[in-house]
């Protein structure tokens, strides 16, 4: 008996691989999927406070000569308002008086601002761009007179917690009469630069 032998072509096997090939290079293997989401957020704030706690003081001796004797008040700043309007503190006082039915007191000029510095308190801080130049007078009266502006945080800057700290230089001639003297200080901040 004669064995027939079948001969196989080669040709639909290298086709059904080629096939495979060219599919798995033009199909990305299992399906992918994506997505976008877009996510939102409120940011908000209302905040424009000062506050304070200080009890300065300071002393003097006349027999120094004449004097000028320095005080600070730490001063917090908050703007948490979000809109970058900026913000000024003013500030106006009494005059320096002994008190009772006949006080001694000091000049109404004799209060003046000898500088400021500020500092950011908590968090994250746009710190504060201020014009103002010193020394500048504190005014004075026996009742307050109108408010000067003595420290400015120009828009855009001063945004968040700030420990802002003017220094007081109060001048105390030797001619003074001796005694305890007191003045109230108002200071104030208010909006825009």
């Amino acid at each position: 008996m004669s064995r027939v032998r079948a001969i196989r072509s080669p040709l639909p096997r290298l086709l059904a691989v080629c096939a495979a090939l060219l599919c798995a290079l033009s199909c990305p293997p299992g399906a992918a999927h994506a997505a976008s989401v877009t996510a939102t957020g409120t940011v908000s704030g209302s905040t424009l406070s000062l506050a304070t706690s200080a009890t300065p003081t300071f002393s003097a001796s006349l027999d120094s000569g004449d004097q000028t004797p320095t005080y600070t008040i730490p001063l917090t700043v908050q703007d948490t308002r979000g809109t970058g309007a900026g913000w000024n503190l003013t500030v106006t006082s009494t005059t320096f008086s002994t008190g009772g039915g006949t006080p001694n007191l000091l000049a109404t000029n004799a209060s003046a601002l000898t500088g400021v510095t500020s500092a950011c308190a908590t968090g994250t801080c746009t710190n504060p761009t201020n014009a103002q130049t010193y020394p500048s007078t504190v005014p004075a009266a026996a009742t307050a007179p109108a408010a000067v502006k003595f420290f400015n945080s120009a828009a855009g800057t001063g945004m968040g917690k700030f420990t802002v700290t003017p220094t007081i230089g109060v001048f105390v001639p030797q001619s003074s009469f001796a005694g305890s003297y007191s003045s109230t200080l108002t200071v104030a901040v208010v909006t825009g630069p």
